[in-house]
């Protein structure tokens, strides 16, 4: 048995009935990693592996002492398993540096919320993984590790923010990965590396510690991997209500991996928004292959129907600008209360603060005026439709010399991040949506494709993607190159 092959579900199981044992667990991912991380940095800030072998020794005895107690081993569903956590996560005596230069050396003494929960539920924390500096641009690159590179194709990107999860997924050094998107950095890496990423709805996985907990609800945690399962189950383990994070989903949880099995796909209404009449310009090639994932959704007996989105894009898109500026300038302003800090922060960063500074209190009361009606639009569409569906990008995986593609289809992007417009609607309305993989172009290079569901059906995305990956293994099956 090669163990770092197993979905995180499978692995679960053979550690909780003693198959394997914890620290042969993460003897076989520290090898794993040695042999593949090198060629594509994917995996930073580890842990010293003495100290991990401990670690999973302590794992070990409580499952023994568990077993004695109870004949049944009740422990965790992470129990044993090794985990990095995407380095914009605070992660207590292990750095968190947000990519950034100015944080290269900042350990916290506190975990965030999504990694306390993971640690209760018995993961051992082997480092983090890669993000673009302060987790802006879907490109994973920075000035303190470097730039991660594509799981299939060594030379090109491997997408962001989450872009180092991504890559330790697919390449199996991981069995399942935490990620977090704002725009896209759950949905775009998955893509882009032939896995899962759920974007949850907006308040099913609270982030805690916050600076303010009431208008920075746009990014969102939440799961990546390999299997629909695999993401279900570590959704589980990150969501929950807590009253420190007010707009966080009151109630229990649903048991989202238990509630897969036995669904029927048939008569559900997918609608294909494509390229939005054209407002979206896309490589060749990712609207054929989209196209082909539909195919397999018909086969499952949905109805698959072109829709248009029905209003202006770039009311939407201009609205998002406002908002995103407000943010991010934000999350830049405290490092620049130091002026010297400007020469250490990348210029997609500072143009983000600069942007911000000019904002004004009715600029920004007219945009979340317009992303309510969004949301209120959106809510019409699912009268009539169960499922929205886009691509996950815009183009294929890029050179990854480059900061990000100023040209798409001889159209010019006008911003740094204009290239993923196609993922800002799930976001911008808080909705549940998955990537799932698709198919790859003529180098082997993959695509992903959104699905996209009801407010808080967070459930319902995740059984439409279990349903379609019973036939999509021509995809899922593909393996990195060696």
């Amino acid at each position: 048995m090669n163990l770092t092959d197993l979905s995180a579900d499978a692995l679960s199981r053979a550690i909780r009935t003693r198959e394997v044992s914890c620290r042969e667990v993460m003897q076989a991912t520290l090898v794993r990693i040695d042999a593949v991380n090198p060629a594509h940095n994917a995996i930073v800030s580890r842990v010293d592996d003495e100290v991990l072998l401990r670690q999973a020794d302590e794992r070990d005895a409580q499952l023994a002492a568990a077993l004695a107690r109870s004949g049944t081993g009740e422990v965790g569903w992470m129990h044993g398993m090794p985990q990095a956590i995407k380095d914009m996560a605070a992660t207590a005596g292990i750095r968190t540096t947000l990519g950034s230069p100015l944080l290269r050396d900042f350990v916290p003494t506190q975990d965030n919320l999504m990694v306390q929960r993971m640690k209760a539920a018995g993961c051992i924390v082997i480092g983090k993984t890669n993000t673009p500096e302060f987790g802006l641009g879907s490109h994973t690159f920075n000035t303190v590790f470097g730039t991660t590179l594509n799981a299939y194709g060594r030379g090109k990107s491997a997408g962001g923010s989450s872009g180092g999860a991504a890559v330790a997924l697919a390449l199996r050094m991981l069995s399942v990965a935490d990620g977090g998107d704002f725009m896209g950095s759950l949905r775009n890496p998955a893509a882009w590396n032939n896995v899962f990423g759920f974007r949850p709805s907006q308040g099913r996985v609270p982030m805690w510690p916050a600076a303010d907990a009431w208008v920075t609800q746009l990014s969102t945690e939440g799961p990546m991997g390999r299997t629909v399962r695999d993401v279900a189950r570590l959704l589980e383990v990150q969501a929950g209500y807590d009253p420190r994070a007010p707009l966080s989903i009151a109630g229990a949880s649903p048991r989202f991996a238990d509630g897969l099995d036995g669904f029927d796909a048939k008569g559900t209404r997918i609608a294909w928004l494509g390229d939005l009449d054209g407002h979206l310009p896309m490589e060749p090639g990712i609207l054929d292959v989209c196209e082909l994932g539909l195919r397999r959704f018909e086969s499952l007996g949905c109805a698959v129907e072109p829709t248009a989105l029905g209003t202006p894009p770039d009311r939407i898109w201009q609205a998002w600008l406002v908002w995103r500026r407000w943010l991010v300038a934000a999350r830049v302003a405290p490092f620049l209360q130091r002026p010297e800090n400007r020469a250490l922060i990348k210029p997609e960063a500072l143009w983000e603060y600069d942007q911000g500074q000019g904002l004004t209190g009715p600029q920004v009361l007219a945009a979340s005026a317009q992303r309510t009606a969004f949301y209120h639009h959106l809510l019409g569409l699912f009268e009539r439709h169960d499922f929205l569906a886009l691509p996950t990008a815009q183009v294929w995986p890029f050179d990854a010399a480059q900061r990000w593609p100023e040209q798409i289809a001889s159209r010019r992007m006008d911003t740094y991040h204009r290239w993923m417009e196609v993922v800002i609607y799930a976001t911008f309305a808080g909705l549940p949506c998955i990537s799932v993989p698709v198919g790859f172009d003529a180098r082997g290079l993959p695509m992903g494709m959104q699905l996209i569901g009801r407010p808080h059906a967070d459930l319902g995305v995740l059984r439409l993607a279990h349903a379609y990956e019973a036939v999509a293994a021509d995809v899922l099956n593909v393996r990195p190159p060696s």
